[in-house]
C-alpha cells in the first residue's frame, strides 16, 4: 500500500521530481516554436527543416508513449522515469550542439523516445507512492505545477532566443535532468504492476511510429513531387495497415482495436483528432506570423499566447465540474465554434498588428473555446470504457492528439501553397496564414458536428478525472490508472 505523506520530506521530493521530469517535456512541446525563425537563419535551412524540427519530436513521442507506459509497469516506473529523464536530457544536449538542421531533427526523434518513457511515468509515480489520502491533492498539484511550467515556457523561450540564443532552448534541460535523476532514484519508491505479462508489442510501436514519419515525410515534401515522396506515402500507408493487422492478432496488443467497440470512445476520439489537428497547426503557424509578418521577437511571440495557457489554468476545473452537471455534448459542441471563432478572428493578425486589437481577441476567444471542450473530452474519453482500461485510453487519446497536431504542421503548409523560403518573407507567409486559418476553422466546425451527432452523457459512476487544473495547450492531459498498484521496493 502507497504510505508516502505529502506533506513529508519524501513527498515533497517526490512531487519535484515528477513535476521536473513532465515539465521538461512540456516545455519542449510549447517553447520550440518560437524559437524556429532563428534556428531557420542561423542554420540557413527550409521551411521543411522547421516542420521537422517539430515533427521529429512528435513521430516518436505518440508513437511510443503508450509502450513507454508498458516498460514502466514491467521493469519499474521509477527506472524507466529516470532513464527516460537522462535519454531526454542526452539528446537535448545534442539538440543543442547540433551543427546543422540534419543533426537537430535527428536529435529530436532522439527526445521524442525520452519523452515516451518519462510523461506516462510521472503521474504514475505519485499514483504509486503517495497515501490514498494525499493522491488527490498531489495529483492537483502535480498538474497544477506543470500547467504554471507550460504557462511560462513560451516566455522563457522567447527570452533565451532573444537572449543566450536558441541553443539553451534545449541546453536548459540538461540541468533540470541533472537535478531530476539523483532525487528520483533517492528519494521516489519503485513500483510496478504484477498484472503486465506477456510480450511487449515492440513492433506494433515501430509500425505506428514508421506510418506517422512515413506519411508526414510525404506531406512535407510533397512540393518536389518526386518518387521518393510516393514512394513514402505508399509506405505510410502499407505501415498504418499493417500496424492495424499486427494490432488485431496480436494477443497483447499496445493499442487493442476492441476498445473501439465503444461508439463513444471512438467518437471523442475523431474529435480529439479534428480539435488537436487545429491546435496543432495554429500554434506552429502562429508563433512564425507574429515574428515572421507582425514583426516582434521571439519574447514578445512567447507572451503574446499565454492567454490560452492561462484561462485554461484557471478555468479548466470549473469546465470539468459543468460538464458533469449537464453532460459533455453542449460543451464539446459549443467549445470547436468558439475556437474556430478565434482562428477566424486571426485573420485580422497581419503587418504592423496591435496586440490588443488584433491579437488579445483572437487568443481570448480561442482560450475560452479551449477551456469549454478540454475537461469535458478527458472526462468523455474515461468514461466511455471500462474503468480497468481508463488508463489505456487516456493513453490513446494523448496520442491521437499528437499525431493530428503532427499531421496539420505536415499538411498546413501544403495545402496553403506555402513555399520553401516562406518564413524569410512577410508577404508570402501572411498570405499563407490566412488560407491556413480559414482550414483550421472548418476543422473545429467538422469536430463540433461530430459531437453534437454522436457524444452522449455517460453514466452517472463512470471514470471521473483525477487532473482537475490542465494547463496544456499542445494535448489533452494523460490520465494514469486509479487503483494501486503493487510495491517492489523502497
Amino acid at each position: 500500500m502507497p504510505d508516502v505523506r505529502l506533506a513529508s520530506p519524501r513527498g515533497k521530493w517526490i512531487l519535484l521530481t515528477t513535476v521536473l521530469g513532465s515539465g521538461m517535456a512540456l516545455l519542449d512541446s510549447t517553447v520550440v516554436n518560437v524559437a524556429l525563425p532563428r534556428i531557420g537563419r542561423d542554420l540557413d535551412t527550409d521551411l521543411a527543416a522547421l516542420q521537422w524540427t517539430v515533427n521529429a519530436y512528435m513521430v516518436t513521442l505518440a508513437g511510443l508513449i503508450l509502450l513507454g507506459g508498458a516498460l514502466g509497469d514491467r521493469f519499474g516506473r521509477r527506472r524507466i522515469f529516470v532513464l527516460g529523464v537522462l535519454w531526454f536530457a542526452a539528446a537535448s544536449l545534442l539538440c543543442g550542439l547540433a551543427p546543422n538542421a540534419g543533426v537537430l531533427i535527428a536529435a529530436r526523434a532522439l527526445q521524442g523516445i525520452g519523452g515516451a518513457l518519462l510523461t506516462p511515468g510521472s503521474l504514475a509515480l505519485i499514483q504509486a507512492s503517495f497515501h490514498p489520502d494525499d493522491r488527490g491533492r498531489a495529483v492537483g498539484l502535480w498538474s497544477g505545477l506543470g500547467g504554471v511550467g507550460a504557462a511560462v515556457g513560451p516566455f522563457v523561450g522567447g527570452w533565451l532566443v532573444d537572449g543566450p540564443g536558441w541553443r539553451w532552448v534545449f541546453l536548459l534541460n540538461v540541468p533540470l535532468a541533472l537535478l531530476c535523476a539523483p532525487v528520483a532514484v533517492r528519494h521516489v519508491p519503485e513500483s510496478s504492476d504484477e498484472r503486465a505479462h506477456g510480450r511487449f508489442d515492440v513492433l506494433g510501436a515501430v509500425l505506428g511510429a514508421a506510418a506517422l514519419g512515413l506519411l508526414t515525410y510525404a506531406l512535407i515534401e510533397a512540393r518536389t513531387a518526386s518518387w521518393t515522396v510516393a514512394a513514402g506515402a505508399v509506405a505510410g500507408l502499407a505501415a498504418a495497415v499493417a500496424f492495424v493487422v499486427v494490432e488485431r492478432r496480436r494477443p497483447d496488443p499496445m493499442m487493442p482495436p476492441d476498445i473501439f467497440a465503444s461508439r463513444q470512445f471512438t467518437a471523442v476520439n475523431l474529435v480529439t483528432l479534428c480539435v488537436y489537428a487545429a491546435f496543432g497547426g495554429f500554434f506552429f503557424l502562429a508563433a512564425l506570423q507574429f515574428q515572421v509578418v507582425v514583426g516582434w521577437s521571439a519574447l514578445a511571440a512567447g507572451t503574446a499566447l499565454l492567454p490560452t495557457t492561462v484561462l485554461m489554468l484557471l478555468l479548466s476545473a470549473r469546465s470539468g465540474d459543468l460538464g458533469e452537471r449537464i453532460g459533455p455534448r453542449l460543451q464539446l459542441s459549443v467549445g470547436p465554434l468558439l475556437c474556430a471563432a478565434g482562428m477566424l478572428l486571426m485573420l485580422r493578425v497581419g503587418p504592423g498588428a496591435s496586440y490588443t486589437a488584433d491579437v488579445l481577441p483572437a487568443l481570448l476567444v480561442l482560450g475560452l473555446g479551449m477551456v469549454t471542450l478540454v475537461a469535458p473530452l478527458t472526462a468523455t474519453v474515461l468514461a466511455s470504457v471500462d474503468t480497468a482500461r481508463a488508463g489505456l485510453a487516456s493513453g490513446i487519446n494523448n496520442a491521437a492528439a499528437r499525431a493530428a497536431g503532427l499531421v496539420a504542421v505536415a499538411a498546413l503548409p501544403l495545402l496553403t501553397g506555402m513555399g520553401e523560403e516562406a518564413y524569410r518573407s512577410p508577404e508570402a507567409f501572411d498570405a499563407a496564414f490566412g488560407p491556413a486559418m480559414l482550414i483550421c476553422a472548418g476543422v473545429l466546425v467538422a469536430g463540433s458536428l461530430v459531437a453534437v451527432t454522436t457524444v452522449r452523457r455517460p453514466a452517472p459512476d463512470c471514470r471521473r478525472p483525477q487532473c482537475r487544473t490542465h494547463g496544456s495547450v499542445a494535448v489533452p492531459p494523460l490520465e494514469g490508472e486509479r487503483d494501486v498498484p503493487d510495491r517492489e521496493g523502497a
